[in-house]
């Protein structure tokens, strides 16, 4: 059998928590052959107690402190206490399909595979405006997508997929993959520190396709991921474009580039928003992507340290940056 090292980093959020974990009780795959493993980023909550009350169903659970900030710094101590050869990470806010990890061991025998994603299924805290259902409308092929809120269904056929809808809150990775491509950027960074803030998992999938390694798409390896009601507002979109734009900025510098090409047609823009938003809607939200991208390229140009942070060749061994 395949061991599986779940990893499940988490700040403050002992309510979603708990139903993340208890997701795992059910699991069709053997608990003999997979842990789980809690990285507490720095909760002033009751996550420790949450993890504590759940031991006796899940003997296998382990639990981290590291108050540190940056989801990577989560992410690699998971890493480095995991036992398994094959990581699977998953947010604090997803409940797994009982056959999650059964679909995952599936997928990783095929020797040639390195990364394995599935289905992203939205759990609205609301009822979601018509502009966020039109988004989540199949598309030409079928596949329904939100990248900016993660979630995702490409269908019920097992595939090969570019890894890059592999996305962090169901990402399933071989241990030894994650350490050739230096492990993951930073990401989800508190407020006051979204200046460090890098392009996550997205750089191991760029890394990964490169190489052209192959990724799968397994439905049975498949979540359900919270979508607050915060989170389907214009704001948040937003919000969620401005970041967006420091990640990408973050990327363009690590890649020798700090200019960027401020023409985008705003055709393409609208076709990235899906086309529902209308010109002003898909205006605000390209305005605060390249707010952000701004932002960032300006503080890079001015502050060392942080252009340091930016250029550091890996951040497995994490250093004080303020």
């Amino acid at each position: 059998m395949i061991l599986l090292s779940v990893i499940v980093p988490t700040r403050n959020r002992e309510r979603a928590l708990k139903d993340t974990l208890t997701s795992f009780i059910a699991q069709t795959y053997p608990s003999d052959n997979y842990e789980i493993i809690v990285v507490d980023n720095g909760s002033i909550d009751n996550t420790q107690n949450v993890c504590q009350a759940l031991k006796s169903k899940l003997p296998n659970l382990l639990y981290f402190f590291d108050a540190r900030p940056g989801l990577h710094v989560g992410r690699h101590l998971g890493m480095k206490m995991s036992k398994g050869d094959i990581l699977v990470f998953a947010d604090d806010d997803i409940e797994a399909f009982p056959t999650r990890l059964e679909g995952i061991a599936e997928a990783f025998k095929d020797s040639n595979v390195v990364l394995v994603g599935g289905k992203n299924l939205p759990k609205f805290e609301t009822e979601p405006p018509d502009w966020i259902k039109q988004m989540w409308k199949e598309d030409r092929e079928r596949n329904k997508v939100i990248g900016y809120l993660s979630i995702l269904d490409l269908g019920n056929e097992i595939k090969e997929i570019n890894p890059m809808y592999v996305y962090g809150c169901n990402y399933s990775i071989r241990k030894l993959a994650l350490l050739e491509a230096g492990g993951f950027h930073p990401d989800g960074m508190p407020e006051e520190l979204i200046r460090y803030r890098g392009d996550g998992e997205s750089h191991i999938s760029r890394y990964i396709s490169d190489r052209k390694y192959k990724t799968l798409y397994h439905p049975k390896a498949s979540v359900y991921h919270l979508v607050p009601k915060i989170r389907i507002t214009e704001d948040y979109f937003c919000k969620r474009a401005f970041n967006q734009g420091i990640s990408d900025s973050y990327t363009n510098i690590r890649n020798g580039n700090i200019k960027h090409d401020w023409k985008i047609p705003l055709r393409k823009v609208k076709h990235f928003l899906g086309l529902v938003f209308g010109n002003k809607r898909a205006v605000k939200i390209q305005a605060a992507y390249y707010k952000g991208y701004g932002y960032h390229q300006r503080l890079v140009k001015t502050d060392f340290a942080l252009y340091e942070w930016v250029r550091k060749a890996n951040y497995l061994e994490e250093t004080k940056f303020i």
